[in-house]
């Protein structure tokens, strides 16, 4: 095989405190896989700035005017970080490269374990997913709903593999592949594990993150669960096609005892308490089957629209 074309895609948001340093860092690893005719020499980093307020797209500027193996996108505003990641994918499919990988702009992830990303391509794998050994440099809050985030995704059919996020390699092929799929909302870690590429694992540990705050909250992984399982599984509508069934089953059998009692004891049961309990649970149940079908509106609602995936301002090649 060929010595590759590597782009790496790094996702910014408001990095304006480490993303020099990071450009840096991994220039530097570009500089060691070249030594070790692993990559070729006209591999690159792509920055995909995602509507930064600060000085971050200012910085990536002066770095791509320094060399020009750093290359960038601005988008107009904030779109979130799989819409960066995507418009990333896209633009190095664009430029040209023969893989890819995305890192996160704090490399917490371990920018070394791109080498054994590069190792595993090298055998024929399409797709290496980056695994992270464990959750140390976590919270207890943060362990627990990424616990809860992977088990709930895998249980409702978006299938990915525990402690993978987006740290991942993928080839020229798997980006050819992503470019048939033209939906708004495409989540990326389930279509990765579904296009059916030979895919492996590489594990990796993570480091604390040296500069800034993570902009990624419980709210942004509860939204990601929600676009995953609704892009990818249709789970939750059986779900709610069995509760409705079980719901009326249950009022068919109450209504069966309720008549038995009347023509064998010629007696109605008082059943006040319990009806209103009754109907603020099925209440309750109903408007969460509604929500969760609402949801799945949603998901239809923003693909008939149509609506691009992201607008960009600027573009550095």
């Amino acid at each position: 095989m060929q010595i590759p074309k590597l782009a790496v895609i790094i996702p910014c948001y408001n990095e304006e405190l480490c993303v020099e340093s990071t450009c840096k860092r991994l220039l530097e690893v570009l500089d060691m896989l070249i030594s070790k005719n692993k990559i070729s020499k006209d591999s690159y980093l792509y920055f995909v700035d995602d509507g930064s307020s600060d000085k971050t797209w200012e910085i990536i500027e002066n770095l791509h005017n320094g060399t020009s193996r750093v290359k960038a996108v601005k988008f107009i505003r904030n779109y979130g970080n799989q819409k960066a990641l995507i418009a990333g994918l896209e633009g190095v499919r664009n430029i040209g490269c023969d893989c890819a990988v995305s890192i996160d702009a704090d490399l917490q992830q371990d920018e070394l374990a791109i080498e054994r990303f590069l190792d595993e391509y090298q055998k024929g794998f399409d797709i290496v997913l980056g695994v992270r050994n464990n959750r140390k440099t976590d919270s207890i809050f943060k362990k627990t709903t990424a616990v809860l985030f992977y088990k709930l995704m895998n249980i409702l059919g978006a299938k990915i593999p525990m402690n993978h996020s987006d740290y991942r390699l993928v080839s020229k092929r798997a980006l050819d592949i992503m470019e048939m799929y033209h939906e708004k909302a495409l989540f990326l870690r389930g279509f990765f594990h579904e296009v059916g590429l030979r895919s492996t694992t590489v594990n990796f540990d993570v480091k604390p993150r040296f500069a800034g705050q993570s902009k990624f909250n419980f709210f942004s992984l509860m939204g990601l669960a929600l676009n995953g399982i609704t892009s990818f599984s249709i789970y939750p509508l059986r779900i709610v096609s069995c509760l409705g069934f079980l719901m009326a089953l249950f009022a068919f059998l109450v209504g069966l005892e309720t008549v038995f009692e009347k023509i064998m004891f010629n007696n109605s049961p008082n059943g006040t308490a319990t009806m209103i309990i009754l109907l603020c649970f099925f209440g309750g149940l109903q408007i969460f089957c509604l929500g969760i079908i609402g949801e799945y509106i949603g998901q239809v609602y923003r693909e008939v629209k149509a609506r691009p995936r992201y607008i960009t301002e600027k573009e550095l090649r």
